[in-house]
């Protein structure tokens, strides 16, 4: 049995570099503004209402990293 592998370099180009660097950086900060506006939002509310939605409030922190970052 005889196999062919065939493999092309590709070198990136400054603007390839450049547009990955960017949407990085344009993902970070989304994800930054999901945390900051959650947490915000949560510390808004009063201890009832995260008693009844069953968020203590120290919690809100690491809700907020989830809600942005994910588990």
């Amino acid at each position: 049995m005889a196999y062919v592998n065939s493999t092309r370099a590709v070198s990136a180009t400054a603007s390839d570099r450049f547009s990955g660097i960017f949407a990085s950086i344009s993902a970070m900060l989304a994800r930054r503004r999901v945390y900051d506006r959650t947490v915000r939002e949560l510390r808004q509310l009063t201890d009832r209402e995260l008693s009844d939605l069953g968020i203590a409030r120290s919690l809100i922190g690491e809700i907020a990293r989830e809600a942005a970052y994910g588990k």
